[in-house]
């Protein structure tokens, strides 16, 4: 009797045991962090955990586009939602927003970057392009900031977004006529200072990426030291750079930090290396930047696209 009462106990504890276990798998589980992106090289990219005041606009916007689902509510919900590196969620929103509000070519703008994001080129110049056809004959509009600059002024406009990340991913695959075509329009969108620079930063390297020097040159025409940049300072010291107005060592020394303004100017360093014939340092520079955490940045992207090119 004693031994079977044994033997029902230790069955009754592995039972339990094994559920204990089985749980604590699914808890494993259920913790997994999924993915937000892949690599163009097959790598998993996950997001860093968002600030709790970043969190906390998100919910304002969510709590505003629950309470009136207008186009300009679910701009922001999605803007935010990708703010926190959720990108398929924030494509999901304006995907919600193309089928709603069909004509407004933001939704476009919006999901095409974020299909950058997650290194879906064809499918955003698919929405570019629609975004193109939309804002035809319309009235330019400045853009109002998610993250605003230290001075609260905004320094793009809708055209000039459409045109800009168009030309960024006929770049990012090496379609080097069609990204100067973009860039082009882009930089004719608007005279202030941080388009200027950021279209010219582009519009520089395709045109030595296509071994076009002397029109590079030209447009640097622009470019000084004492132009008003307010955000793009990156860009704005990478086309000094290019202008021979900076030194090389100089920029390296400051495009160390991690971060996305940084990664765009020491892709901008590495860019310069390539086309004036000192491919190894380049790629050692690339490298540097698939080292870092932005890995939706600008700059980040396309190291990667160039790096996997010269492996």
């Amino acid at each position: 009797m004693t031994h079977k009462l044994f033997l029902f106990l230790g069955i009754f504890f592995l039972f339990f045991s094994c559920q204990e276990v089985d749980k604590t798998i699914d808890e494993k589980k259920t913790v997994t962090p999924k993915p937000a992106a892949f690599s163009l090289s097959g790598k998993p990219l996950f997001s860093a955990t968002p600030s709790d005041k970043l969190l906390e606009k998100f919910k304002t916007h969510q709590i505003n586009y629950e309470k009136d689902a207008s186009a300009d509510n679910l701009i922001w919900y999605g803007r935010f939602m990708a703010y926190q590196g959720k990108y398929e969620e924030a494509i999901a929103l304006f995907t919600k927003g193309i089928v709603q509000f069909p004509n407004d070519a933001r939704f476009y703008r919006h999901r095409g970057h974020r299909y950058i994001s997650i290194r879906k080129f064809d499918e955003a110049i698919l929405d570019f392009e629609k975004a193109v056809t939309l804002i035809d004959g319309k009235e330019n509009e400045v853009e109002p900031d998610g993250m605003p600059n230290a001075q609260n002024i905004p320094v793009s406009t809708l055209h000039g977004n459409i045109y800009y990340h168009l030309g960024l991913a006929h770049y990012l695959k090496h379609d080097f006529p069609k990204a100067l075509a973009a860039y082009e329009k882009c930089l004719a969108t608007s005279n202030n200072a941080d388009n200027v620079v950021s279209a010219t930063h582009w519009l520089y390297m395709i045109l030595r990426r296509m071994n076009q020097t002397e029109a590079a040159e030209k447009v640097l025409a622009k470019i000084d030291t004492e132009m008003p940049v307010i955000e793009n300072m990156a860009y704005h010291q990478a086309n000094l750079l290019y202008k021979r107005t900076l030194k090389l060592e100089d920029l390296l020394q400051e495009s160390g930090a991690d971060g996305p303004s940084n990664d765009a100017l020491y892709y901008g360093i590495g860019n310069w290396y390539f086309y004036n014939g000192q491919p190894t340092k380049a790629k050692a520079i690339f490298e540097n930047i698939l080292s870092r955490k932005s890995w939706s940045s600008f700059g980040y992207i396309a190291a990667e696209k160039d790096y996997l090119e010269m492996k």
